[in-house]
């Protein structure tokens, strides 16, 4: 496999490999060393990690994750959530995308990878089949893209083998990269949801660096939809920039060039938001950003929201102009307040009986 394997593009950044002495004899150790054959690996002790020492250069560290790898999405009670559950497998990000809140979380180049995989199937086992009854819709882009690393890890494929037992659990991946090797050991296409983060050209050229484009991740949607998957689409963050309406127009038209409006299982909506010590990081990380200095204020959650006024104006273009190509009841906002979903598409997540069930039946088909 080593002979064959032709790493990414967005990979190549990665330098060096490190293994918890505990996890050197685990298959996913396995793997990945065969498929990185030419990087230096060190055996380490966590308690005595070497932060630091590749001065900026990215590596892999395969750790022994002892916390919950089960969790609730960290949303705040001040917005409407979307109730999705996380599985943690991972931290950090292979790519660069100027306004990536995981730049506040971690900041020392050390992609992270729990290797200890029979761990996070023994939690998960114990939790789905608790009552086979109780449905979970999943995923795992929260602290990690789901598919950066698929390359090497298998982890997606891994995890897609493993919940084929438990059809009552749905599980999204949510990338900016194209893998699709984890679809031919999927045993339910309706129990999977291969999802991609959009935006607007602008942004995608001058905010996401080592991504797919955004031609080849609708190629990528548009084959998942022919096999039998329905996707799922995000606009998070939607971004104010000269020129944004004719931007997201343009990637909104685009869509449905490769896909139908009933192909898509759900689709999101976010503004621009960040913790106030996010900016500083930003601006250090990408001197040519202007969109952090627009006109922001502190909402509830003490989270830096753009003005109501410019934000609502966003969504209702972006909101009509989708349901011009068909979308209802599929579009969502991550994180918004009642009176803003009141005023933008004309109902509140109370009338769709809560937006936790509501997107459960959408995962789920019902």
């Amino acid at each position: 496999m080593a002979d064959s394997f032709l790493l990414p593009e967005h990979l190549k950044g990665i330098a060096k490999i490190y293994v918890d002495r505990s996890m050197v004899d685990v298959p996913l150790t396995a793997k990945v060393t065969e498929r990185l054959p030419d990087l230096p690996v060190e055996v380490v002790d966590p308690d005595n990690f070497p932060h630091g020492e590749l001065e900026g250069k990215q590596s892999l560290y395969l750790k022994e994750y002892k916390g919950k790898f089960l969790r609730f999405c960290p949303g705040t009670r001040y917005y409407h959530c979307c109730g999705y559950r996380i599985i943690h497998i991972g931290e950090g990000c292979p790519m660069a995308c100027s306004y990536c809140i995981l730049q506040a979380y971690f900041q020392d180049n050390v992609l992270k990878i729990w290797a200890n995989q029979e761990d996070l199937f023994s939690e998960l086992g114990k939790a789905f089949s608790a009552d086979m009854g109780t449905r979970y819709r999943v995923g795992t882009g929260e602290f990690t893209d789901s598919l950066a690393l698929e390359s090497v890890t298998g982890y997606s494929r891994d995890l897609i083998d493993f919940l084929g037992d438990y059809p009552n659990v749905c599980l999204e991946l949510k990338s900016k990269i194209i893998d699709l090797s984890w679809m031919d050991v999927v045993k339910r296409t309706d129990r999977v949801l291969p999802a991609w983060s959009l935006n607007a050209p602008f942004v995608n050229e001058h905010e996401e660096f080592g991504v797919s484009t955004l031609k080849e991740r609708l190629e990528a949607a548009r084959t998942c939809a022919q096999a039998g998957f329905r996707v799922c689409l995000h606009f998070d963050p939607i971004i104010r920039f000269d020129g944004w309406r004719e931007g997201y127009a343009e990637i909104i038209d685009m869509i449905f060039d490769y896909v139908k409006p009933e192909q898509i299982a759900y689709f999101s909506l976010g503004s621009f938001r960040h913790m106030p010590h996010l900016k500083p990081i930003i601006e250090k990380n990408f001197p040519d950003t202007t969109y952090i200095f627009d006109e922001f204020i502190t909402g509830n959650d003490n989270k830096m929201r753009l003005l109501r006024p410019l934000r609502l104006r966003q969504f209702k273009f972006i909101v009509d102009r989708l349901r011009s190509h068909g979308m209802d009841k599929q579009l969502y906002f991550c994180m918004e307040s009642t009176e803003n979903w009141q005023d933008i598409f004309g109902y509140t997540p109370k009338d769709l009986g809560g937006l936790g069930k509501h997107l459960m039946k959408r995962a789920f088909g019902d």
